[in-house]
């Protein structure tokens, strides 16, 4: 698994992209936090550098990588930062690997898959054959954004390139785990955990922008199975507050981080 390394200092900080993204998105923690911190940045399977086979791409293979990246790199207890589909990645790499984690930050996560997981794997694989896997990428990129920009243009063109036969089964396996495996690894969080939202699923499966105090079905679970969690929402920004709002992540991943000490 490429992984890009800088930096050092601890708690190390391993930052993990989302669906059709790669490690590059981490470009503004990476220049923030490396000064005083161990920083890691991977490419999951089949995303940038890492080459994939797509009957091995899975949340569970996926957090595995992450959990024996811990292991090989002989890290201390480490923060573990996900964004989007990352954030059940990191969660699973908690799940396999508990003592080397020290925190875990989700930057926009969702719940997308309920109830029967084959079902909630067949409804997306479903969603993707209708309109082919490329049309389903773009169309999923672009709303991630409240108006055009370089990023936007940039992050959907990515997606578009990702191999078809990568997303069209990682992104199934997504619902599945969402389904079968969210709740049972969110209520075996026992480290510090933090929640950066920005934005929301509504009544018409459209993603919005939060607003300041506004909760949603995912934070509420997340209240519920986690009761130590510490939600913040960053209003006015589209799904990459990353790299929307740099400033105000690195703030509260700093504010998290130095209360690990």
């Amino acid at each position: 698994m490429f992984t890009l390394a800088t930096g050092s200092g601890a708690p190390p900080l391993v930052f993990v992209h989302g669906f059709t993204c790669d490690h590059t998105d981490w470009g503004a923690q990476i220049a923030a936090f490396a000064p005083r911190h161990a920083v890691l940045a991977c490419d999951l399977r089949g995303h940038g550098q890492t080459p994939g086979d797509p009957a091995d791409c899975s949340i569970e293979t996926c957090g595995a990588d992450v959990a024996a990246l811990l292991a090989e790199r002989e890290l201390p207890p480490a923060v573990l930062v996900g964004h989007s589909m990352g954030c059940r990645v990191v969660l699973e790499a908690y799940r396999a690997a508990p003592g080397r984690v020290a925190g875990l930050a989700l930057i926009d996560g969702s719940r997308m898959g309920t109830g029967d997981p084959e079902q909630a794997a067949e409804a997306m694989r479903t969603a993707i054959d209708f309109v082919g896997f490329e049309s389903f990428a773009e169309a999923l990129a672009t709303q991630m954004f409240l108006r055009p920009s370089t990023h936007a243009t940039r992050i959907v063109g990515r997606a578009k390139r990702l191999p078809a036969a990568i997303g069209a089964a990682l992104f199934p396996a997504m619902a599945r785990w969402d389904a079968a495996k969210m709740e049972v690894v969110l209520g075996s969080v026992r480290v510090p955990l933090m929640i950066v939202q920005s934005t929301t699923i509504n009544a018409d499966k459209k993603r919005v922008a939060m607003k300041a105090g506004e909760t949603t079905p995912w934070l509420d679970l997340a209240r519920r199975l986690v009761p130590h969690v510490r939600v913040e929402v960053i209003a006015g920004v589209g799904h990459f507050s990353q790299i929307e709002a740099p400033e105000r992540v690195n703030a509260l991943l700093a504010d998290f981080v130095g209360a690990l000490a």
